[in-house]
């Protein structure tokens, strides 16, 4: 079968990639760019593992084509930081010890960021309602939403 050709920007960055029609932008992420922070989880578009930002919208990249990400912006959890320094949600998930094997953890920092973009002072209900996508079989949530909330005052300030 042919290979499909896109240009897309990843993390800011230009970039081309061949791939099969069938071929999901997890597994591009994964197998063929070497972006392995975004995990697979299920692979049906139901734990949030593999969140990601297209053109600022939280997407399950399991669920996408890779095709269908030509001429689109991708995030990916690489790209919430600046260089060596961690975004405060990644730090903030760290100080709370909001994370425990780590398969969860990029998804859940990705779709905070999506909220923080769109609601930069959610409350409890809000974020937990936000993060109903994303699912967590370690932690349990109580941890990842006070990271939340703590990384949102340190973002307003």
């Amino acid at each position: 079968m042919a290979k499909t050709h896109v240009s897309t920007c990843i993390n800011g960055q230009d970039a081309e990639f061949l791939c099969s029609p069938e071929q999901t932008l997890l597994e591009v992420l994964r197998d063929t760019l070497h972006l392995t922070g975004t995990k697979e989880g299920c692979a049906t578009g139901d734990c949030g593992a593999c969140s990601v930002l297209l053109d600022g919208t939280l997407v399950c990249a399991c669920l996408m084509l890779a095709a269908e990400a030509e001429g689109h912006d991708v995030t990916t959890i690489e790209g919430i930081a600046s260089g060596n320094d961690l975004h405060p949600l990644q730090q903030k998930f760290l100080d709370h010890a909001a994370l425990q094997c780590g398969v969860c953890t990029p998804g859940f920092i990705v779709a905070s960021k999506a909220l923080l973009d769109e609601d930069p002072d959610p409350d409890e209900e809000s974020i937990r309602y936000w993060l109903a996508g994303n699912l967590c079989r370690c932690t349990g949530y109580d941890k990842i939403v006070r990271a939340v909330q703590d990384a949102a005052a340190e973002l307003r300030s």
